[in-house]
């Protein structure tokens, strides 16, 4: 394992976070302040609990969940991404570093920085409402595990794209509204039956409602198969980003 190489690269994509420091922090407290305002204000004066936890709290991971996987994927699909528009992949395909380094330095980068989003993310929810972590070590673990998933989702999705414009569709498109849709403000047990069904074909449903149980005790879905489920997606990942460097496919003319 060459760690010299796995460490410029980490280092080298954690420092593009570092020149835009105040936009990264700003960014994260201001959108989960005005959650707190429109959600945890307006429909929290209505709706006092959930599953006995009051609404504002029980917002909480959700929220995270919403700036991790945002972050996660923004972070690793820019990352490979510009390498491939200035032409300096070929650079790192070149030199004596296996793929497996590479991945992790990329990945590695990307998972760190939406992590510390996330945990920004939650002092400020903090801030706002009052909560305790019923499981904190679980509650670690699992951001890790999302973090890592979707920053490799987002490394393929910087392998496949071939445009800026393409970097947006699979973010603004189908991972933001999945997330709002996936349990993030409510309960699916609030569903109509046949609604909540159609819910839990959502995969952010199972990621929302894994961490929500690590918070609280409470969730929708059973904790092990909201993790088996992003462990299996990992996996895909994993394969899909293994096969792109061994076929070449959008990485070689």
């Amino acid at each position: 394992m060459n760690v010299h190489a796995i460490r410029a690269i980490y280092t080298f994509e954690l420092s593009r976070t570092w020149r835009t420091l105040f936009q990264s922090i700003a960014s994260p407290v201001l959108s989960t302040s005005l959650y707190f305002i429109v959600f945890g204000s307006a429909i929290g004066s209505r709706m006092q609990t959930v599953d006995g936890v009051s609404y504002g709290a029980y917002i909480v991971p959700g929220l995270i969940m919403l700036t991790l996987l945002s972050e996660s994927i923004s972070n690793a699909s820019f990352g490979i991404y510009l390498p491939k528009f200035t032409g300096t992949i070929y650079e790192v395909l070149s030199a004596p570093v296996s793929v497996a380094e590479i991945v992790i330095g990329y990945v590695g980068a990307a998972a760190t920085k939406s992590m510390i989003i996330g945990l920004i993310t939650l002092a400020t929810a903090r801030l706002f409402v009052p909560f305790e972590i019923v499981h904190p070590v679980l509650a670690l673990g699992f951001l890790v595990l999302i973090a890592v998933t979707f920053s490799l989702f987002g490394f393929v999705l910087g392998l496949w794209a071939d445009s800026f414009e393409k970097l947006q569709i699979v973010p603004l498109m189908i991972v933001t509204p999945l997330t709002f849709l996936g349990g993030t403000f409510y309960s699916i047990d609030m569903l109509p039956p046949l609604w909540r069904t159609v819910t839990l074909f959502n995969p952010v449903v199972y990621l929302v409602n894994g961490f929500r149980w690590t918070f609280y005790g409470v969730a929708d879905v059973n904790f092990g198969i909201s993790a088996g489920m992003t462990f299996l997606f990992m996996l895909a990942c994993l394969g899909i980003v293994w096969w792109v460097f061994r076929t070449g496919y959008r990485l070689r003319p």
